[in-house]
């Protein structure tokens, strides 16, 4: 995990930091924020504050009442700084001794000008000429602004002093019914620009290969029509999401995912479970973990043809229906020592971790994650979920949350479950 310093600068997009910090800091990095004096204009310190618990600097001449730490030091490597006077460190200097990384984002303008010729009037500024960390500016303003000559001079005049400058994004302006570049990119997109500029640490999931389904098949009755379910892939993509973040080299199998792909994951799109087997049997050899979230069909018409079939008269359609392949208990049945094996599994109201509990025992896999898709508040096509871990001598509860923190909960777990098989190895 990195100590991140966002900065700041004033302009619409300065809400899009915010969500910045969020993930950063719901990713487990310490987060810090200093802002210019017309930020506040658009966000306040405050809200900040209450997201990344860590005071908010704005005057270079203020104290830090957190004195430069960032949250979750303690679990972080240990500052280089020595020892010194025995007074309050000067903040702008303090806030980036630890920085594994400083991004300005958005950044005005005005901001980059400033940036540009070294002018340091505010803290944002100050602290971008005192740090040592990689230095990432993020523009973001009017088109007419971010393609002025002087504007582009003094980008390329960062980026040859080594800062990395992340193009903006073309859509529609804050000015009204205006369209064209200078749109902040996602906060996803700058999380991912951040953490692959901060020097790779070890960590559990590092060198790690995790393969993941995702979506839901569909079997063809004709060129037109399928039998299918109403599975989005959301929480397949979200574990995929999550193990990125951690280090792991991560591929997804998607079927009929129309998700984008997380950045740095690798995604093999299919749509049948004939191709979903085929997709993950290429790949499971080489895996570390897998995940099957994908859900699959288990029934497919056992006559499909390749053309529509035509409605005639009032007369209906039989169906003939036959098993689908058994992916992830094949799967299971090659595994080799090392690997992990993770089922989901959608089951609907009564004793639903019961029937959970049998398909792990009879697949042979190293836990399932169930849910009740009983429930309107979760399931298929839901943002949250709640799900229940179940191992041969384990249950785990995770409570009702986003599909990313309850994709969280199972990395955790699985993490846990593979020191323990270690440990006993």
């Amino acid at each position: 995990m990195a100590r991140i310093l966002i900065g700041v600068s004033g302009g619409i997009a300065a809400y899009k930091a915010l969500e910045l910090a969020r993930l950063a800091s719901r990713a487990g990095h310490g987060v810090r924020v200093v802002m210019t004096p017309n930020a506040k204009r658009f966000v306040g310190a405050a809200s900040f504050e209450g997201i990344i618990g860590s005071p908010v600097l704005t005057d270079e001449f203020e104290r830090d009442p957190a004195r430069g730490a960032y949250p979750g030091d303690d679990d972080l490597p240990a500052s280089a700084s020595g020892g010194g006077p025995n007074h309050d460190p000067i903040a702008h200097l303090e806030v980036v001794a630890d920085a594994d990384v400083y991004i300005v984002a958005p950044a005005s303008a005005n901001t980059i000008a400033k940036l540009a010729a070294g002018i340091c009037d505010s803290m944002l500024t100050t602290a971008f000429l005192a740090c040592t960390a990689p230095r990432i500016v993020a523009p973001a303003m009017n088109d007419r602004m971010y393609s002025d000559r002087a504007t582009q001079d003094n980008i390329a005049r960062l980026r040859e002093r080594g800062v990395t400058v992340i193009d903006p994004e073309t859509g529609p302006l804050a000015s009204r019914g205006e369209h064209g570049v200078g749109r902040l990119p996602a906060p996803e997109r700058l999380l991912a620009e951040l953490e692959a500029s901060v020097p790779a640490s070890a960590g559990p999931w590092d060198g790690l290969r995790v393969l993941v389904t995702a979506g839901g098949t569909r079997e063809p009755i004709d060129s037109v029509r399928f039998v299918g379910n109403r599975s989005s892939g959301r929480m397949g993509i979200a574990l995929a999401e999550c193990a990125a973040r951690r280090g792991a080299e991560v591929t997804v199998v998607a079927a009929n995912v129309t998700l984008p792909a997380p950045p740095g994951v690798r995604v093999l799109a299919v749509e049948t479970t004939a191709e979903l087997a085929a997709a993950v049997g290429e790949e499971f050899a080489g895996a570390h973990v897998v995940l099957m979230a994908a859900a699959v069909s288990d029934f497919r018409p056992a006559d499909a043809v390749g053309a529509k079939l035509a409605r005639e008269g009032g007369n209906g359609l039989d169906l003939r229906l036959e098993p689908t392949p058994d992916v992830i208990g094949a799967l299971a049945a090659q595994r080799r020592h090392g690997q992990t094996l993770v089922g989901f599994a959608a089951e609907h109201g009564g004793d639903f971790i019961a029937r959970a509990r049998d398909k792990l025992t009879r697949k042979g896999l190293d836990a399932i994650a169930v849910n009740d898709i009983s429930r309107s508040d979760i399931g298929f096509d839901s943002d949250s979920n709640e799900v229940v871990i179940v191992e041969p001598d384990f249950e785990q509860h995770v409570p009702l949350a986003s599909k990313q923190d309850v994709a969280d909960a199972i990395l955790d777990r699985i993490e846990a479950l593979r020191s323990e098989t270690r440990t006993t190895h």
